[in-house]
């Protein structure tokens, strides 16, 4: 079964920057597109970004120009790199493949944006 662990969220200023990662099983992220969702309160869950072969990556709106997303094969780890944050960013944001998410959500990792 495949597991999916997020990590890295936490409480930032408006303005700061966060990394997020998730550690995967074995093999996933070399072989799937992968993507970060996250889902605010009282919100559905939403696509943030995702990364496919030769490294290809797609954005939201809302994530262009602030938000990276990346992969390290070897480590079975993907990242978002998140700057210039908003209050509006705050959402727990969890990982999974894209388009389609394949396999069972992980808990997510909870950032909250705020002064």
């Amino acid at each position: 079964q495949v597991q999916l662990v997020e990590s890295g969220g936490g409480l930032v200023q408006p303005g700061g920057s966060l990394r997020l990662s998730c550690t995967t099983s074995e093999g996933i992220v070399s072989i799937y597109t992968m993507g970060w969702y996250r889902q605010a309160p009282g919100k559905q869950r939403e696509y943030v970004a995702s990364i496919g072969g030769g490294s290809s990556t797609n954005y939201a709106d809302s994530a262009k120009g602030r938000f990276t997303i990346s992969r390290d094969n070897a480590k079975n780890t993907v990242y978002l790199q998140m700057n210039r944050l908003k209050p509006e960013d705050t959402a727990v944001y969890y990982c999974n493949s894209a388009p389609s998410q394949r396999f069972d959500w992980g808990k997510g990792t909870l950032v909250t944006i705020s002064s």
